[in-house]
């Protein structure tokens, strides 16, 4: 049997509880994936192999009150056993066509120059490189992550 290439619904989290190592930061948290895929704004499309999550890739759509809808593509992982077979093509192109068929005028994904592999993923699906010189700040929200920040930023100033 092929890879299958789904993009999950609602009432699919048990499919979260087989995943292949390294496909994800950290293992999937039960509580989190009924969470994130009861909110009609997350999309996660994901390579089944045999029963394991090999590949995914997760988005937001984005509304705006003064433009179209984006969506904005957060993260792709594909088990090291599984690159370099197009997963991650297939696994943005679903995401892809769900942000079509959701209106979204266009997807987009922050990554680091260095990443060589996310740099040739996204330009062979079409990404076009901003000539921008992007920068990204983080901001902890967190009330740990916060006062850490905070006494930094005091003695920084």
């Amino acid at each position: 049997m092929g890879i299958e290439i789904r993009l999950l619904q609602r009432g699919d989290e048990a499919v979260l509880a087989h995943v292949a190592p390294e496909v994800f930061d950290e293992d999937p948290d039960a509580a989190l994936a009924r969470q994130f895929l009861a909110d009609p704004r997350h999309h996660l499309a994901v390579a089944v192999d045999d029963g394991v999550v090999v590949g995914f890739a997760s988005a937001v759509d984005y509304l705006h009150p003064d433009k179209p809808s984006e969506l904005w593509i957060n993260e792709v992982g594909v088990a090291p056993t599984h690159r370099g077979q197009g997963l991650g093509k297939a696994v943005l192109a679903a995401l892809f066509e769900a942000g079509r068929a959701m209106g979204c005028s266009e997807a987009w994904v922050l990554t680091h120059r260095p990443n060589t592999a996310a740099m040739r993923l996204y330009a062979s699906q079409g990404g076009r490189q901003s000539t921008d010189d992007e920068v990204m700040f983080t901001f902890p929200l967190s009330s740990a992550l916060r006062a850490g920040a905070t006494d930094r930023a005091a003695r920084d100033d």
